[in-house]
């Protein structure tokens, strides 16, 4: 079982960064046959989308968007930025081939200064990952400052919640054994 995290940020790695970090060492404790593996887009140079074929991008690029594209379950982590996901994140998306994310699980955390922006990553990421035919998790996760101590998260609710989600997306893949669900999206029928 291979578990993608992706976070989408374009600033250095801090608390979002360190809430995946400290879950990955709790998914690890209970299972350590899971494959993880981390796209962190401000350590990842990934060029722009413009449409050339996919061998056309940078080995890192490629990289990014098979780390995807072949994981069972994926995380996807963003930071609320302007009240929606920074561009970066929508790169990566605009890279992925149609089928990268079809029938598949993926989990959403965002993160935020406070609760004021909690649904603003997660209602536009769901509409996207529709697009893609995946299967959002039905909950999301979101930290704000208060759930972080000196850049650590402290608060045991959210780290809970964090292994939780992460759990569910584990367990759908598991279950799904290539069992799809419903049509192609549109988006691949056109293209």
């Amino acid at each position: 079982m291979r578990l993608t995290q992706v976070i989408g940020a374009a600033t250095k790695p801090g608390r979002l960064a360190n809430a995946l970090s400290i879950l990955r060492e709790d998914l690890h404790e209970r299972d350590s046959q899971l494959e993880m593996e981390v796209v962190d887009l401000h350590a990842s140079t990934l060029q722009t989308c413009d449409g050339r074929p996919d061998d056309g991008y940078s080995h890192e690029t490629q990289a990014a968007v098979f780390a995807v594209s072949h994981a069972d379950a994926v995380l996807l982590a963003s930071p609320v930025y302007r009240a929606s996901y920074p561009g970066v994140l929508k790169n990566l998306l605009d890279l992925l081939p149609v089928d990268a994310l079809r029938d598949k699980p993926v989990g959403i955390v965002a993160m935020g200064g406070s609760a004021h922006h909690y649904l603003g990553v997660d209602w536009q990421l769901r509409a996207v990952l529709s697009w893609f035919g995946a299967l959002a998790m039905p909950t999301s996760v979101y930290l704000t400052n208060s759930d972080f101590e000196d850049g650590r998260l402290q608060s045991h609710e959210k780290r809970d919640a964090l292994a939780e989600l992460a759990r569910a997306c584990i367990n759908v893949a598991d279950r799904m054994n290539d069992c799809g669900f419903g049509p192609a999206p549109l988006a691949a029928r056109w293209s």
